[in-house]
């Protein structure tokens, strides 16, 4: 299975899920070509309730899409 790589952000209340991250930071992390929007969110431990808007370079995507090599992600409450 391929590997891609990709950056996250989270914002606001959200971040207080991935607290290694400081204000605007990203995480860049690798995970299975395939790999969707509800798939990581689960894998970062990301309340789906808490998620109101999911962002992918710049333009706002569905929990349903595939993840693509190099994209920037930001999950936004």
């Amino acid at each position: 299975m391929k590997i891609i790589k990709i950056e996250v952000r989270v914002f606001a209340t959200l971040r207080r899920y991935l607290p290694e991250l400081g204000v605007g930071e990203a995480k860049n992390i690798e995970i299975p070509e395939g790999t969707t929007f509800e798939m990581l969110h689960r894998q970062l431990a990301l309340p789906r309730d808490e998620i109101k808007i999911i962002m992918r370079n710049g333009l706002q995507t569905e929990m349903e899409e595939v993840i693509r090599d190099g994209d920037r992600i930001a999950y936004i409450p």
